[in-house]
């Protein structure tokens, strides 16, 4: 990707506008204050686009972290939340230095969406108070402080905090079905303020004063004594850091091409800015996937960009506090209520639940975790779970060998062999079951092919397909169509086709005809692709062309 500063400055400028008030929400909802989430925003964030391994990441406060935190305020306060942060980023460092990034791309499809879905959750349900403009109930688990809030709500309605905050959430949801480039969290923000201020709105709690600059980092809040009770939540508080980092590299890199993260380097980046954070007050940070996103759909092509979104929130900080101040909690509310909604991706959901049995299972066992049971244990569950279900299925097969990717023609001959790779065409074979433990390993080795115009993948001898491993081969199907390679497909066995079809992948492998019953067939369809393309000269076909669409019982 070719640099532009002056896009990545327009990129970082425009993440900066949406971060705002997600940071201050997010603060709010940590229990340690909006000034919390901006001090976060502003140093990790700066942090981690010096030291992590992408170009292209966004890092400060989220909701997922959030989640966590809000447990450990009540337990430890606001001391050892900061102290939490500390260790977490001393974990994350000895993480990368052992090399461990590359472990996280092994966590199957179906526990990434069950753990999104039941943050959203969650999220959506800590908003109630402020969105009802009560006093935040005590307590840990999210489902009785909610309750507690409508209780409290019914015997004393302040109707203009919950006019605020469906106002902001609703301009949000519709704003970004309209123009999904402009940024109507923070028109709703300052819409909402405006109307607090102009209608006199004493019943609308807001954020409060601000310092007009950054603390003068310190650490003060440590205690020593406490370290041993406080590691529990710090390898917590750690390993959903790597996780959703890594995870929200993994999404830039798909949405770009010719870009990719180093996994150790960003554990080392995330681990820096959570030792700097709590020094000046921060809470514990991680990669945002939603500015992430947003970083590069504004044209993002360098490090640039996440820099400049730090620079301008620190502006914020030192010159507009006290306009930031006059904000609603219930707007803030509204933000996250909005955020919340928009993180539920129901085509992934619906996907993962028509896959097979056993990602819808995993897919809801791990949102009910992370509802009622904690993150890090959700994630466990869900791990422990979909190997379960996994190591279930390849028995059933009785297959026990990890999925076997190599360069194979009809008859194993090294003269055809030879004569195709002339032609510029390379034939894969898929052993075994094409499941999350080996799946990303078939997508690294498969889309750095080169010197190639035309792949075929043989799948006959692929015995079982999961969501996981569906949606990595439609990752690599897409991959290399943006490196104007052909991906065709052979003997793709009915019993695979509910998971490839749920995610999209055979959509992707039926266009234009590229699906054949037979390798002899494929050859023969991606001879006559280069020929259309040019790249080989026109002759007879002693095969018919297949019609597109059309799906072929794969032989026995």
């Amino acid at each position: 990707m070719a640099r532009n500063p002056r896009r990545d400055l327009l990129a970082g400028m425009t993440v900066a506008i949406v971060a705002l008030p997600l940071a201050l929400g997010f603060g709010v909802s940590s229990g340690l204050g909006a000034e919390a989430g901006l001090v976060t925003a502003v140093v990790a964030g700066a942090l981690a686009a010096v030291f992590g391994g992408s170009n292209l990441q966004v890092s400060g406060p989220t909701g997922a972290m959030t989640v966590v935190l809000v447990p450990i305020v009540a337990r430890f306060g606001p001391g050892g939340v900061l102290t939490v942060g500390l260790m977490a980023g001393v974990l994350l460092i000895a993480l990368a230095l052992l090399r461990a990034g590359r472990y996280m791309r092994y966590v199957p499809a179906p526990v990434v969406e069950g753990f999104t879905l039941g943050i959203a959750c969650v999220i959506g349900l800590q908003q109630v108070p402020h969105a009802l403009g009560v006093a935040v109930p005590e307590g840990e688990k999210v489902l009785p402080v909610a309750w507690r809030a409508v209780q409290a709500f019914a015997a004393a309605p302040n109707w203009s905090a919950v006019a605020l905050s469906l106002g902001v959430a609703g301009v949000m949801l519709a704003g970004a079905r309209w123009r999904p480039a402009v940024p109507f969290s923070i028109v709703a923000v300052v819409a909402a303020t405006l109307a607090a201020q102009l209608l006199h709105l004493d019943a609308a709690a807001t954020i409060g004063d601000l310092p007009a600059g950054l603390p003068a980092p310190s650490l003060a809040f440590l205690d020593v004594s406490a370290l041993g009770s406080l590691l529990a939540p710090a390898v917590a508080v750690a390993a959903l850091a790597a996780l959703e980092s890594l995870l929200s590299a993994t999404v830039a890199d798909g949405m770009t091409v010719g870009q990719r993260h180093d996994p150790d380097r960003e554990l080392f980046g995330q681990g820096v800015a959570n030792l700097a954070a709590p020094l000046f007050g921060g809470i514990p940070a991680t990669a945002a996937i939603a500015r992430t996103a947003v970083n590069v759909r504004s044209g993002a092509s360098s490090r640039l960009a996440a820099l400049t979104h730090a620079a301008v929130l620190a502006a914020v900080v030192f010159a507009a506090a006290p306009l930031v101040s006059a904000i609603p909690l219930a707007a803030l509310a509204g933000v996250l209520l909005a955020t919340a909604v928009r993180m539920v991706e129901v085509g992934a959901l619906r996907a993962m639940a028509r896959a097979t049995r056993s990602d819808a299972a995993v897919l809801v066992l791990t949102a009910a975790a992370t509802l009622v049971l904690d993150l890090v244990y959700a994630v466990i569950i869900g791990l422990v779970v979909a190997g379960a279900l996994a190591l279930r299925a390849v028995a059933a097969q009785a297959r026990l060998d990890e999925v076997g990717l190599r360069p194979d023609l009809p008859g194993g001959h090294s003269d055809e062999e030879h004569a195709l790779l002339a032609e510029h065409i390379v034939a894969y074979r898929i052993d075994g079951p094409l499941f999350f433990a080996a799946a990303h390993r078939f997508l690294l080795e498969l889309s750095e092919v080169s010197d190639v115009r035309v792949v075929i993948l043989r799948m006959s001898r692929v015995t079982t397909v999961d969501a996981t491993g569906a949606l990595v081969l439609k990752d690599v199907v897409e991959k290399l169509n943006r490196r104007g390679i052909a991906v065709l497909a052979s003997g793709i066995r009915p019993g695979q086709r509910q998971a490839l079809e749920s995610v999209g992948a055979l959509a992707l492998l039926r266009h234009e005809g590229r699906e054949y019953a037979t390798t002899p067939e494929a050859i023969e369809g991606a001879r006559r692709h280069l020929e259309h393309a040019g790249l080989l000269p026109a002759r007879h076909h002693p095969l018919p062309a297949p019609r597109p669409h059309r799906i072929r019982k794969a032989p026995r």
